[in-house]
């Protein structure tokens, strides 16, 4: 391939790309759905709600519900969350080792919270990394699938969106770093990914799919240059 760049800044979504959380999330947001009857499976919690906010997944399912849920579900839902994390949370395999060499700007933008972004990365010891570089979808109107949040971190990063590349594992994901103006590397290598993740990633509109963190700094060494 002829003259490429790599790109000013890599925007990281936390969990499924640097934290693999989500299967562990989607099994308590299940068990938590279902007891109060709701019925959920952990699969149909990754397939609904990957990828957006913890408000946005709730009023979701009080649509889909025809119901408001009870009174101060979402801070006993955060509750077992922490409690399942700090038992079983892991970095997506590879993680540490490739934003060590790296060798290039790097911020989060997810849609947890910055707390729950903090605890996550301090939990796998990939904080260092990153910090102070963490952007939540609470800062901004609207969560992803629009393009607020990569639009504020790239702002504040004070890098053109044409020169980020943004690494997603959600549908929604790629959709709001399209719409940023941004490239998008789908990741299908954490534990909730399925066999056909990598198309409906590219489907959604991902520059290219992979599936090892590892490779991911020579992935960014031999993208087309912006604008291409």
């Amino acid at each position: 391939m002829s003259a490429v760049r790599a790109p000013l800044l890599v925007v990281f979504d936390c969990d499924g790309v640097l934290v693999d959380s989500e299967p562990i999330a989607s099994r308590v947001l299940a068990e938590a759905l279902s007891e109060i009857g709701f019925p959920l499976t952990a699969q149909q919690a990754i397939d609904r709600y990957t990828g957006i906010s913890l408000g946005a997944v709730l009023a979701r399912v009080e649509a889909e519900w025809g119901r408001q849920l009870p009174a101060g579900f979402a801070a006993r839902l955060g509750e077992r969350d922490q409690a399942a994390f700090a038992a079983e949370l892991q970095p997506v395999s590879g993680a540490a080792a490739m934003l060590a060499s790296l060798g290039l700007p790097r911020c989060v933008a997810s849609s947890g919270t910055i707390a729950k972004i903090r605890g996550n990365l301090s939990l796998t010891g990939l904080l260092p990394y990153l910090e102070p570089h963490l952007f939540s979808a609470t800062m901004v109107a609207r969560g992803k699938p629009a393009p607020d949040l990569f639009l504020h971190a790239a702002a504040m990063m004070a890098v053109p969106p044409a020169e980020c590349v943004v690494i997603e594992d959600s549908i929604a994901g790629v959709q709001a770093a399209r719409a940023a103006g941004m490239r998008v590397f789908g990741f299908y290598g954490g534990g909730h990914a399925r066999p056909e993740s990598a198309a409906a990633l590219q489907a959604a509109g991902a520059t290219r799919v992979f599936d090892r963190l590892r490779d991911l700094p020579g992935l960014l060494g031999r993208q087309a240059p912006a604008g291409g």
